[in-house]
């Protein structure tokens, strides 16, 4: 896939839009200034006696600070709200280990659990190899999640390219975001800071249901 993965939040839809727009104005500039070296090579005139041209180095100084400007806002803004927490339903502790994660229902004291990679010789037709684990994170769609990351021994990074989520597992540290998902449907991600040998083998598989099946999966589980 050379293209983003399909967006599951409305953060990784802005991300999309904003990548779209940034691509946009760099194709823009890199024509005019494709443009400008073919005239400039293929022009045969010259002028020894003209000094400063103040009008053209006026224009050349303010088109790109509102190129820039143009960037600028959008990204400021999309910064911002990726950082901001609006009332989370719900807390999900993600402890980052070598070579598995662990994952806390915050707000239920008795739900916890290990995830670790399926062996390849487990899987069933249609899973995916590297991706697929023992216990899935299992989450309600359509409501505000906080997500409290931190790790147990080096730096890891969460990271799950659908909702737009990566942020780096800190030994001694507490690092939080919040997320919110479309669709239901299970998205997978993988660790995405270098942390040893199995670096490459501890993915991350989050399971989003509507309310009610999430409510009869907390009942099953968190016994």
């Amino acid at each position: 896939q050379l293209s983003f993965q399909d967006p599951a939040s409305p953060i990784m839809l802005q991300l999309i839009y904003f990548h779209d727009h940034a691509c946009l104005i760099l194709v823009l500039v890199l024509c005019y200034v494709v443009t400008a070296l073919y005239s400039l090579i293929s022009n045969g005139y010259l002028s020894r006696f003209i000094l400063e041209a103040q009008a053209i180095e006026f224009i050349w100084t303010i088109v790109p600070a509102f190129v820039l400007l143009f960037l600028a806002f959008p990204s400021l803004y999309l910064l911002y709200t990726m950082d901001e927490l609006l009332s989370p339903s719900l807390t999900l502790k993600v402890i980052g280990h070598q070579w598995y994660w662990s994952y806390e229902y915050s707000d239920i004291n008795s739900l916890s659990f290990d995830s670790y990679m399926r062996p390849e010789d487990t899987l069933s037709t249609g899973e995916f190899r590297l991706l697929e684990v023992d216990h899935r994170v299992v989450l309600p769609v359509n409501l505000n999640i906080r997500a409290i990351i931190t790790a147990a021994d080096v730096i890891h990074a969460w990271t799950v390219p659908s909702l737009g989520v990566k942020v780096d597992a800190v030994p001694g540290r507490l690092n939080q975001l919040g997320f919110f998902s479309l669709r239901c449907g299970v998205y997978y991600g993988q660790c995405s800071e270098i942390c040893g040998a199995n670096h490459s083998f501890m993915p991350i598989s989050l399971e989003l249901v509507p309310f009610n099946v999430f409510s009869s999966w907390l009942s099953e589980n968190g016994e």
